[in-house]
């Protein structure tokens, strides 16, 4: 059984918000929001989007521009071009596309933040070293509330 696949084609052009329970392939435009939650959404070669997109998976062959957020991966394939910030566990780009903005690869039971991650975070005790110590405050009072620092990691 072949199943048909839903597509917007090149002559269409939709301004507002799409939903849907199934994939979809899009090769006009549609500017506003995409939410295809447990789908895939694939941004044809002609396809020009300017939006904030949500799916279970996004390819993009053509254009985008706005935020991407994807439960499972974002593929940005040869000549695709993405200008925005991407939220997916796993991220393609191949080589000859275009991408600008942040990546956030997060895995769902992982709310911790980059900066976290990466032990971005200093304790004051560090930075007091360079300076006179003027202050009773806590060596840690640089850090949100919710988290706690250990030499110079954070852990939340």
């Amino acid at each position: 059984m072949h199943e048909e696949l839903a597509s917007i084609g090149k002559s269409i052009i939709i301004n507002g918000e799409l939903s849907g329970s199934e994939d979809l392939t899009i090769e006009g435009r549609v500017d506003g929001k995409i939410e295809l939650r447990d789908h895939v959404l694939t941004v044809g070669p002609n396809g020009r989007i300017k939006a904030q997109v949500s799916a279970k998976a996004v390819v993009v062959l053509g254009h985008v521009t706005g935020n991407l957020t994807a439960t499972e991966k974002v593929d940005i394939k040869e000549n695709g071009s993405v200008e925005g910030d991407i939220i997916a566990p796993r991220v393609a780009i191949a080589d000859g596309s275009h991408f600008r903005g942040s990546i956030d690869m997060q895995k769902k039971d992982q709310p911790v933040s980059v900066g976290h991650a990466l032990g971005t975070y200093k304790s004051e005790k560090s930075e007091k070293s360079d300076k006179s110590e003027k202050s009773d405050k806590s060596d840690k009072s640089s850090v949100p509330a919710a988290t706690s620092v250990t030499n110079d990691y954070a852990r939340v």
